[in-house]
Order: structure tokens, then C-alpha cells, then sequence
């Protein structure tokens, strides 16, 4: 009873977290370009509801997937939690509303196939290495160096090219915090919350999720969220799998049945990516958010509108009078000036009467 229960503890993190990814992609998406890579695009967003909400829904996604960590073995917590990318499709469905297709669902369930095969191919039964010794972080610090990399091709980028290194970057430092998350659990053990206070890994824990906030919503305002989404997916179970060998000890089985294993999910991987990279429910945010921002304005900034262009009277008058709340210049407009109407007036036999 109790692993049912940790079972649906992980699928329900997904669940949460496929939620909060799309509800932040809503919102970061409408970030005009000269905010990629600052701090401000993170003091725009905190105005924003929406992306508040995804916050939240984040946040509680990743409490549950530290229960589940605690609870589970890393081999299945990692393929449950990489579900969120078909729970983030499925939600991206009626607010894009695009139709789902059979094809990106089946590379999404290829990806988590894909990071099953790795899962499986390794145990988390330490050997010998002291477990989160800070003397083997150094992995840590190579994994953020490629995803620094990543971010520094991506600035020289462009649309779906720089979100998908952006969001490889992303995932990466995901994984070092997954990595965080374990090294603080097991200093948890036996002693009071209050030890988080004394424990560097906590630290390193805060500071590495503030980081993977920030370049993911950076990834989201790039494009559209399946030029993202899928390389986080993707990004964060390769970093928490090399982690967890160099660091925590776990084995990997060097067999040539275990190699073709680790091969296949390799594959497998890079196939989901790209299936899920062309789905239409996730593109089609895009075309919602870029419509939002322009519906208020009628006239573009910088441009004259239809009033100023309209002839004026000797009087400064404008010679056009509105018609639907418009002003226009057409010829049917021109008759009812106040010219004209005012010479009718004073033509009539009233004019005299002060009428």
C-alpha cells in the first residue's frame, strides 16, 4: 500500500509540474527579446498572476518529487517524473487549441522510454565511494559548465535554436539540484530540520534552483514550448544520472546487453525530443500570446491615426464626423461636415430663430 502510495506521489508531481511549466511558458513567452538573459525578465514576471501560479504549481511539484526521491529509487522516481512532458502537452491542447497528435504523444512516451533504458542501466547501490562526498562535486561543476556553454551559443542565437540550448542548460542545472535534493535528504537523516541551516548542500540547493528558474523562463520566451520543454525533459535526467555514478556511487553494469540498453535509450531520447519538438499544441501558445499583447491597441505606437489625417476647415474644424466610433476619410463621410452643415442651417427658415 504504501509504494502505491509513492507511486502516485511521483505521477502527481509530474502531473503538477507539466501544469506549471505551461502556465509559466504562457506568461514568459510575452517577454520581449531585449529580456533574454537579464534580470528583469524574472521582475516582469512576478507581475504576472499566471506565472505566480506556475511558480507555485513548480514549487509544489518539487516538494512531492523530494518525497519521492526519499522514498523511491532514483530508476523509477526519473521516468515517472519525465511524464510531465505528456501532461504538459495535454494541457497545452485546449488553451492552444490545436489538436493533439498521435505522433507527439508517442515521442513523448519514445523520450520516457528513452530515460527509462538509462535509468535501468545502472544501480544505485553505492560502491565504496563516500556518499555525497564534496570531493567528487567536481562533476557538478563540469555539467554547469556545459550548460554555460549552452547559454552562450543560445545568446548568439536566434527563436527555437537558442530555446532549445537554453533549455538544455536548464535541465542540466535541474539535475545538479536533483542531486542537491538526495545530498540533503540523507544529511537530513536522524537529525532536525534545523540542520538545513548548517548544511552546504542546502544552500547549493536554493542557489541552483533560483539558477534553473531563470534560464528556463528565458528558454520559454524564446519560443514556443516545444522548442524547450523537451530539452529540459531531456537535459535534467542525463545530469542526475552522472551525478549520481561519479558522486553518490551508483553502478553502472558494463555488459554488452547494458551498453546496447544504454544505446537504445540514447536513441531514444533524441528521437522523443524531436517528435515532441513539432507539436502543434505547444507551438500554438504562441500564436495566442502574440495576438494578447496587441489586442488593446488599435492604432501601432508611432503611427498617425485616422483623426490626424482627416482635412480640417478654415475654422480648425475637422471636417469628418464620426461614424461607429471611427473617424474616416472616405467621400461618404466629407458631406456631413460642419461646413456644409452649417450653411444648411443657416439656409433654413429657422435660422433667423435662433433654433
Amino acid at each position: 500500500m504504501d509504494l502505491d502510495v509513492d507511486y502516485a506521489t511521483a505521477l502527481l508531481a509530474a502531473v503538477v509540474l507539466g501544469v506549471g511549466f505551461v502556465l509559466q511558458q504562457y506568461s514568459a513567452e510575452q517577454e520581449p527579446e531585449s529580456r533574454f538573459l537579464r534580470l528583469r525578465i524574472l521582475t516582469d514576471l512576478l507581475r504576472k498572476p499566471r506565472w505566480l501560479l506556475g511558480i507555485a504549481c513548480m514549487i509544489v511539484g518539487y516538494v512531492l518529487v523530494a518525497w519521492s526521491i526519499d522514498h523511491l529509487e532514483l530508476t523509477v522516481v526519473e521516468p515517472l517524473l519525465t511524464t510531465y512532458l505528456i501532461w504538459a502537452l495535454v494541457l497545452a491542447v485546449p488553451i492552444s487549441r490545436q489538436p493533439v497528435k498521435v505522433s507527439e504523444v508517442t515521442g513523448a512516451l519514445i523520450l520516457i522510454g528513452g530515460v527509462t533504458l538509462i535509468s535501468l542501466s545502472r544501480s544505485t547501490t553505492p560502491v565504496g565511494l563516500s556518499f555525497g562526498s564534496l570531493s567528487h562535486w567536481y562533476a557538478a561543476a563540469i555539467i554547469a559548465g556545459i550548460a554555460f556553454a549552452a547559454v552562450a551559443i543560445g545568446h548568439r542565437r536566434q527563436g527555437q535554436v537558442r530555446a532549445t540550448l537554453t533549455g538544455t542548460a536548464a535541465g542540466l542545472v535541474f539535475g545538479i539540484q536533483d542531486a542537491l535534493t538526495r545530498q540533503t535528504l540523507q544529511g537530513l537523516q536522524g537529525h532536525s530540520w534545523t540542520v538545513l541551516f548548517s548544511t552546504w548542500s542546502a544552500y547549493a540547493l536554493v542557489g541552483a534552483g533560483i539558477l534553473g528558474i531563470w534560464l528556463m523562463q528565458n528558454a520559454f520566451s524564446a519560443a514556443p514550448l516545444h522548442a524547450s520543454l523537451p530539452a529540459i525533459a531531456a537535459g535534467e535526467p542525463l545530469a542526475g544520472i552522472a551525478l549520481g555514478i561519479v558522486v553518490f556511487g551508483d553502478r553502472v553494469q558494463i555488459t554488452p546487453g547494458m551498453l546496447a540498453i544504454e544505446a537504445g535509450g540514447i536513441a531514444a531520447l533524441i528521437v522523443g525530443v524531436i517528435a515532441v519538438a513539432r507539436s502543434s499544441a505547444f507551438s500554438g501558445l504562441r500564436k495566442i500570446t502574440d495576438v494578447i499583447p496587441r489586442t488593446p491597441d488599435i492604432h501601432p505606437p508611432g503611427t498617425r491615426t485616422p483623426r490626424s489625417r482627416t482635412p480640417r476647415s478654415a475654422d480648425g474644424a475637422s471636417s469628418a464626423a464620426p461614424v461607429n466610433g471611427m473617424f474616416r476619410d472616405a467621400p461618404a463621410a466629407r458631406k456631413f461636415s460642419r461646413p456644409a452643415h452649417r450653411r444648411q442651417v443657416q439656409d433654413s427658415p429657422s435660422a433667423g430663430d435662433g433654433l
